[in-house]
């Protein structure tokens, strides 16, 4: 296998970073400096990294965001702004407690760990550690995430909880399928009469939005509160804070 794709899958770096730390002469193979990408290696080989990519990766930032409507999660589309545009000082958020100062080079690399529609809000994961966004959107993640939904049914826009069946709210739970792949089971309860609380283990395009519609719901609102152990929390619309050293997903 690549050297950079065993560094990866061992949780040691992204790819992206295994190519860099190999073209700087940071990873040893059995005790010899690999400088050479697309260098295969046997699976009973040792890799070993040296002190300057630890400290290089230490030094990678991850930035909370509360994205408002009417932003891109990822690259600029159809003329509306990405949200790595909001990332600058004047948007940085006065009760950020990481004691971290902002500096250009957090922009460099940075990247949504997984995406909210252009009409979403909420909590959005920007990024340069490859191995938190593997943790985030990686094919077997397990961390969950929370949203509050807003929903309408027909005609009915106040106590939507009264109509929508039993058997719809059951098959919201589990029992749906996208692009004919089933879904996960997923935690779906009201929260009030207007508005459903979904917590989700995968994150399909669209996924809340197309369950909702499979089950006769629209949805009107959708609000991204929570990602594994990290919550949006009084993080104001539009402003940013730096991941604490604390924190982990």
């Amino acid at each position: 296998m690549r050297l950079s794709k065993v560094m990866s899958e061992l949780g040691l770096c992204s790819r992206r970073e295994a190519d860099e730390w190999i073209e700087k002469g940071w990873v040893l193979v059995d005790g010899q400096v690999i400088d050479t990408l697309g260098t295969r290696i046997r699976p009973d080989q040792n890799i070993e990294i040296l002190p300057a990519a630890h400290a290089a990766q230490s030094q990678q930032v991850t930035i909370l965001l509360h994205k408002p409507v009417g932003f891109v999660s990822g690259q600029a589309e159809d003329g509306y702004q990405p949200a790595v545009t909001l990332i600058n000082p004047s948007n940085h958020w006065a009760d950020d407690q990481s004691g971290i100062r902002f500096s250009p080079n957090h922009l460099r690399t940075l990247a949504p760990a997984g995406r909210l529609d252009i009409d979403s809000t909420g909590l959005l994961v920007l990024t340069q550690d490859g191995r938190i966004a593997k943790q985030l959107i990686g094919g077997h993640s397990e961390v969950d995430k929370e949203y509050l939904v807003r929903v309408k049914f027909g005609e009915h826009t106040v106590d939507v909880e009264q109509h929508l069946p039993a058997e719809s709210l059951a098959l919201l739970r589990h029992g749906l399928s996208l692009d004919d792949v089933p879904l996960k089971a997923a935690q779906v309860s009201w929260q009030n009469g207007e508005q459903l609380r979904f917590v989700l283990r995968e994150g399909k395009k669209r996924q809340i939005r197309r369950m909702c519609e499979l089950v006769g719901l629209e949805v009107v609102g959708l609000k991204r509160i929570r990602m594994g152990r990290v919550t949006l929390g009084a993080l104001p619309p539009g402003q940013w804070r730096y991941l604490a050293s604390d924190e982990t997903f």
